[in-house]
């Protein structure tokens, strides 16, 4: 009798989680015989349970089939996005020369100096006295000088705006049709990879597949926290192949809801 893959996976995972329970249910009779509450112990058997039930099945329970398509396509990924790594490196070596390390800024204009006070006049000296002379009457002070202003700052040379890697990719305003292909297909692209990627524009495979190696060197400057991974994961050659109807290890496992 031939056993169906979903048959051969059923009976692994359990006999895993037959295996599982015993674990779960060993440690739980251990936490009550040390002293602990019975509540205490019963949640320590269900959470070992859970826990090794869901390890062990998805460590074991892959058909080599599964196993060996997946080390194809890590091995068809790796020699794909070899030519976007390159381009990112080139792209980093060589900065604008505005940004090149080195550059002076402008030195700020030397302050005039400050005009010299004129000297005071020399008293005069009195003339001899015969008589009683009337007394000279007293200068008026002369007003203080008014300061001099001080002289503005120089302006700060403007700063130099980074420049902008590789090229920005073509983007849409909403979804053709008011319906958005399913990013996550793609392996590397998650629930909130596939946000940020419709808040840039991108909504289908094939603006994906048509993307240049600048605009690949741009998407992967500006996901925000994920940088690198549309080269990483070669979203261009999967995006290729699932606009045309095709599909991948990773996708076939996405629609099977093994993955999210």
């Amino acid at each position: 009798m031939t056993i169906t893959h979903n048959e051969h996976k059923f009976r692994c995972a359990l006999l895993w989680w037959t295996l599982s329970a015993v674990i779960g249910l060993t440690v739980a009779v251990i936490a009550y015989a040390i002293g602990f509450w019975s509540l205490v112990a019963v949640i320590a058997g269900l959470v070992t349970f859970a826990v090794c039930g869901y390890v062990l099945t998805e460590g074991f329970c892959r058909s080599p089939d599964e196993l060996n398509a997946e080390r194809a396509e890590k091995a068809e990924i790796e020699a794909r996005r070899a030519p976007y790594l390159a381009a990112n490196a080139k792209a980093a070596a060589n900065p604008p020369v505005s940004e090149k390390p080195g550059s002076k800024a402008p030195k700020p204009a030397a302050r005039a100096p400050a005009p010299k006070a004129a000297p005071a006049p020399a008293p005069k000296k009195a003339a001899p006295k015969s008589a009683p002379a009337p007394e000279p009457k007293k200068a008026a002070p002369k007003p203080a000088p008014a300061p001099e202003p001080a002289p503005a700052p120089a302006p700060e040379a403007a700063k130099p705006e980074a420049a902008e890697v590789g090229k920005r990719p073509a983007a849409l305003d909403a979804p053709r049709g008011g319906s958005a292909d399913d990013l996550k297909r793609i392996k590397g692209v998650g629930p909130k990879l596939e946000k940020l990627c419709n808040r840039l524009g991108f909504y289908h495979f094939d603006q994906i597949a048509k993307w240049t190696d600048e605009e690949v060197a741009w998407v992967d400057e500006n996901l925000e926290g994920f940088k690198g991974r549309v080269s990483r994961d070669d979203w261009v050659a999967q995006a290729k192949l699932l606009a045309e109807g095709g599909e991948t290890a990773f996708s076939k496992r996405v629609d099977e809801g093994d993955v999210y």
